[in-house]
Order: C-alpha cells, then sequence, then structure tokens
C-alpha cells in the first residue's frame, strides 16, 4: 500500500514541478510520476549531503519539489523536455 502513495505523491510533485518548470504541456502523468520519484530521491540525497533532515511534512515535500524541479532543468538540458 505504501508504493502506492508514494506513486500518488510522486505524481502530484512531479506535476506541480512541471508547472514551475512550463513543461507540462509535454508531459503525461507517466512522466510526471516518474519525474516526481525520482525526483524526490534527488532532493532527499541532495538534502542529506548538505546536512538538512528534512522533519516536517512540508519542509518534506518541498524538497521533493525542488529535486523534481532540479531534475527537470537537467532534463530540458539534456534535450528530453522543452520549455514552452
Amino acid at each position: 500500500m505504501s508504493w502506492i502513495v508514494s506513486l500518488v505523491i510522486g505524481g502530484v510533485v512531479g506535476w506541480l514541478a512541471s508547472m514551475v518548470m512550463k513543461t507540462n504541456a509535454q508531459m503525461g502523468w507517466v512522466a510526471n510520476v516518474l519525474v516526481g520519484v525520482v525526483g524526490s530521491m534527488l532532493g532527499y540525497w541532495i538534502a542529506g549531503f548538505l546536512g538538512i533532515t528534512p522533519m516536517g511534512g512540508l519542509l518534506r515535500f518541498l524538497i521533493a519539489i525542488a529535486g523534481a524541479v532540479l531534475l527537470i532543468f537537467i532534463l530540458v538540458k539534456l534535450g528530453i523536455f522543452h520549455k514552452s
């Protein structure tokens, strides 16, 4: 059951990050979920590397969105997504 919740939250995180980066028009729900889940892991890894331990739910959510935004930025630079 927890993996289903992770996929749903990953989809929301990926969708919000795609709205921030203006790539929402070209990303479907599968891309949103993948970007949200992988971007969240990237965000938590970078936060841990910097010594930031997210304790509250809001901080965890913001770190997940920041990681997804960073992942979309990297994918735009690689030419996988294009800003509209």
